[in-house]
């Protein structure tokens, strides 16, 4: 599989550390560079906390998985895991991969917070065992519905390739649109080219063009092709799952990236907290932190509170959850029932539709907030 991967500050000496399993997708097909914004969070907060005495004197150890966007490598992660005995998992950005990997542990009794995660039914059954950070699709995405309603948007088109993501996404955006007399035509990837795309959209007269699609193929060569196509030259090109968060987008398009709307989880202005954890993973990271890093900084930050005052039992980790209220970066963590879904939630971070300032593409803009 992969090389677990400790915090450098773990000494091998001392008091047996309390180990956390960590998952997150670290190489191709995953989404590398949101693992890698994930693990940063994740590996400041393990850190702090040390910093600060650990879990009643001992270290807090992360054993690091790549999940590669594996549904099956993230579930044989989480039974190696649950043998080495960790205390709780942590992590992973991808649905498909974090539906997978609660079920494995919700059938092992082993305490999860997820951090990246949206898909609504991320288990089948309700459970005590699961916790998430991330919003549910069914929120975020009607926010980003709003958003094209209040722009004027009645006529959109989602360039889609199939999985359950995409098609649950498809869904929660048509059932919010149709309400409001706007009309949503889905265009299949596996059977279009950018090319192909482009004359449909163009027959179809659509003033938004949604890409539920893999980055960077074939979300790029898409772009690009609407970007040169003076007939489209009107049409707003959206991103709903968050693409252009993050650095290799604008490396990728420059330009031509800008002005795509997309969904990201963090207010407006951070406050104390979110500011210094902010510079923190800046440095860490080399660039600007994304959402996700935030995310995986919150789930430790969680974690940790309540192996400290609940124990690092499973049954104690999980038997938190109703009672966890943790300050993050984002706002005053608190995990709830949410009707529909299944597994503890936070009930809402804050959900911005976002996009990069086409004067100054570096720069991100507030479009519409949740």
């Amino acid at each position: 599989m992969s090389t677990p991967a400790s915090p450098p500050e773990v000494e091998r000496t001392g008091p047996p550390p309390v180990r956390i399993g960590a998952l997150v997708p670290l190489t191709r097909p995953g989404w590398v560079e949101a693992g890698r914004h994930l693990l940063a969070g994740l590996e400041l907060a393990a850190r702090e906390a040390n910093a600060s005495g650990g879990i009643a004197g001992r270290p807090l150890e992360l054993l690091v998985r790549d999940t590669a966007a594996d549904p099956q490598r993230a579930t044989a992660a989480v039974d190696e895991l649950a043998r080495l005995g960790v205390a709780a998992l942590v992590g992973e950005y991808h649905s498909v991969v974090a539906r997978a990997a609660a079920a494995r542990a919700d059938a092992l009794g082993l305490p999860f917070i997820c951090s990246s995660a949206v898909l609504d039914a991320l288990t089948e059954r309700p459970t005590e065992v699961v916790a998430r950070l991330a919003p549910a699709q069914s929120h975020g995405w009607r926010t980003y519905a709003d958003f094209l309603l209040g722009a004027g948007h009645r006529s959109i088109a989602v360039a889609a390739e199939p999985s359950v993501y995409w098609a649950t996404g498809t869904g929660i955006l048509r059932d919010r649109l149709a309400a409001h007399g706007a009309t949503v035509a889905e265009c299949d990837m596996r059977a279009l080219s950018p090319a192909d795309l482009c004359e449909e959209l163009a027959g179809r007269r659509t003033t938004a063009l949604l890409l539920l699609v893999g980055h960077p193929e074939p979300a790029v060569p898409i772009v690009r092709a609407v970007r040169r196509d003076p007939r489209l030259a009107g049409v707003l090109v959206g991103a709903p799952a968050g693409q252009p968060e993050f650095a290799a987008w604008a490396a990728l398009l420059g330009e031509d990236g800008a002005g795509i709307p997309f969904l990201r989880y963090l207010p407006e202005r951070l406050g104390p907290l979110g500011t210094r954890v902010g510079a923190a993973l800046r440095e860490r990271l080399g660039e600007a932190p994304s959402f996700v890093a935030f995310e995986g900084y919150d789930t430790i930050a969680v974690l940790t509170e309540v192996l400290r005052t609940r124990g690092i039992g499973r049954t104690d980790v999980s038997g938190a959850w109703p009672h966890v209220a943790v300050e993050g970066t984002r706002g005053t963590i608190r995990f709830s029932r949410v009707p529909g879904i299944g597994v503890r939630q936070w009930a809402w971070p804050p959900v911005q539709v976002v996009d990069r300032d086409p004067a100054a593409p570096d720069r991100f803009r507030v479009l519409h907030s949740g």
